[in-house]
């Protein structure tokens, strides 16, 4: 998908039923839903066929794996930027997967604990529902 439609990762953790992603598009390019459709369909692909699918997805050809919406949202400044990358770190402690953010092996976490961003201590912050981000 990255070598037809490019697109850099910056940061990104993968769920046991979920997955966030903060990506930077090129300029003047803001087809997110291309890549995700895009990825969700190569992903498909490659796993065991067998998970139980409903009639609304059986006439759509669609599998069982994925939800049909994502929420997308174009970052407004530094500060929202650092936001999202510190939320989606946080997200394995916030549904109780680890204790320890360093501990959740499927996050560009450690990336950035490799350049020196983050400590690898850190806790980050549990950010109120307030806040919008996600579902």
């Amino acid at each position: 998908v990255k070598k037809d439609h490019p697109f850099k990762i910056d940061a990104c953790v993968v769920m046991p039923d979920h997955l966030h992603a903060v990506w930077t598009l090129p300029k003047r390019d803001n087809d997110f839903a291309t890549r995700w459709m895009l990825i969700k369909a190569g992903f498909s692909r490659q796993i065991k066929k067998g998970e139980r699918i409903n009639a609304s997805r059986k006439s759509k050809g669609e599998r069982g794996i994925w939800q049909r919406r994502y929420w997308e949202h174009l970052i407004k400044n530094e500060k929202d930027y650092e936001r999202h990358v510190d939320y989606i770190h946080y997200n394995p402690v916030k549904h109780g997967f680890v204790n320890n953010v360093i501990d959740w092996p499927y996050s560009t976490f450690h990336r950035y604990v490799d350049k020196g961003i983050y400590l690898h201590d850190w806790a980050g912050i549990e950010l109120e529902e307030s806040t919008g981000f996600g579902e």
